[in-house]
C-alpha cells in the first residue's frame, strides 16, 4: 500500500511539495548553505548550471564544478527547516513518487553544509574554519524521531550534568558527523569540535538585549564542557537536525563553519563575506577528491 497523499504531499507536476524538485532535479552531493543568496555565492564557481528551481526560502541549483555534479540548497534557518529539506530530498531518492512506494534499493546522498558560527571558545578566533565532529542538539526537535542507535548517550550525560541542565527544557541529543565525509573535508587548517545547535539566535544562544536569558550562565557552562578532550567549540542552528536526519535516513553528512563571531570575546569578523568565500572555495575543491 502506498503513502497517503497526507503524508507524502506532491505538486501537481509531481514535484515533492516543499521544495519543488523532482528526482531527476538533483545531484547524490549536496551543499546546503542557510541563505538563499549565498546558494549563487556557491554556484558562480560551476561551469555549467543545470537548472535553477525556487520556492519559499528554499533555492536549488543543480550543475557541475570541475566536472562533479553538484546540488546547492538553501534552507533557511533552524532546525524545523532542515525537517522539511531532509525528508524530502530523502523521499526524491528513495521513495517511488508515482506509486508511492519505498523503493528497495537506497540512496545516499552525501551532505555538507557550509554556515557561519560563533565561537565559544577563546581560542578559536574569528575568521577561522571549523569542521563539526559532533553536534549537540538543544532545540528538541530530534525528539520527535526514533533516535535508538545514533545517540551518544555518555556525552548527553555528562554534559547535563555539567551544565546542571534544566528539566524544564528537551534533554540534549548528541550525534556524530559522517567520518567518510569528515576524512575528505578535513586538513591541517581546519579545526574541529563539537557544535552546538540551539533552536534560536537570541536567548537560546544567551544573548541579552532587553530579554534576559533563562541561564545566565549559559556560555561559560557551554565552554567550560570537556569530554574525554572533546570541549563544545562553536554554536548555530542547524547542524545536529542535518546530522542527526541523514543518520537516520542513511545519508552521509558533514557541516563546515565559517567562524565569524566569538562568544568569549566579543569580536565580530570585520570581512565575514571574505571568510566564507574562502570556505565555499575550500569546501567545493575538498569534494572533488576521491573517496
Amino acid at each position: 500500500m502506498g503513502l497517503q497523499d497526507s503524508e507524502l504531499i506532491l505538486n501537481p507536476d509531481g514535484s515533492v511539495y516543499h521544495l519543488h524538485l523532482r528526482p531527476e532535479h538533483i545531484a547524490d552531493d549536496f551543499i546546503f548553505v542557510g541563505d538563499q543568496d549565498r546558494v549563487n555565492k556557491v554556484t558562480d564557481h560551476f561551469d555549467t548550471i543545470e537548472l535553477s528551481i525556487q520556492k519559499r526560502e528554499f533555492k536549488t541549483v543543480t550543475g557541475y564544478y570541475k566536472g562533479k555534479r553538484l546540488s546547492v540548497i538553501s534552507t533557511g534557518i533552524g532546525s524545523d527547516n532542515i525537517d522539511i529539506v531532509l525528508n524530502e530530498l530523502d523521499a526524491l531518492v528513495n521513495i517511488n513518487l508515482k506509486n508511492r512506494t519505498v523503493k528497495e534499493k537506497h540512496t545516499s546522498l552525501n551532505i555538507v553544509r557550509i554556515g557561519t558560527s560563533g565561537s565559544l571558545q577563546y581560542d578559536i578566533p574569528v575568521d577561522h574554519f571549523l569542521l563539526s565532529t559532533h553536534a549537540i542538539d538543544l532545540n528538541g526537535m530530534l525528539h520527535s524521531y526514533d533516535l535508538k542507535g545514533i545517540r551518544h548517550n555518555e556525552i548527553e550525560n555528562a554534559f547535563m550534568k555539567h551544565t546542571r541542565w534544566s528539566t524544564e527544557k528537551p534533554n540534549p541529543i548528541v550525534i556524530s558527523n559522517s567520518t567518510k565525509l569528515q576524512k575528505k573535508l578535513a586538513s591541517d587548517i581546519m579545526l574541529d569540535g563539537m557544535t552546538i545547535t540551539a533552536g534560536g539566535f537570541y536567548g537560546p544562544q544567551g544573548r541579552t538585549l532587553r530579554l534576559a536569558p533563562q541561564d545566565p550562565e549559559f556560555i561559560h557552562k557551554m565552554n567550560s564542557f570537556n569530554y574525554e578532550s572533546l570541549r563544545v567549540t562553536n554554536i548555530e542552528m542547524e547542524t545536529s537536525a542535518i546530522y542527526g536526519l541523514s543518520k537516520l535516513l542513511g545519508h552521509h553528512a558533514c557541516s563546515m563553519n565559517a567562524i565569524i563571531a566569538n562568544r568569549s570575546t566579543g569580536q565580530f569578523s570585520k570581512d565575514p563575506e571574505t571568510v566564507i568565500e574562502k570556505l565555499i572555495l575550500y569546501t567545493l575543491n575538498r569534494l572533488l577528491l576521491n573517496d
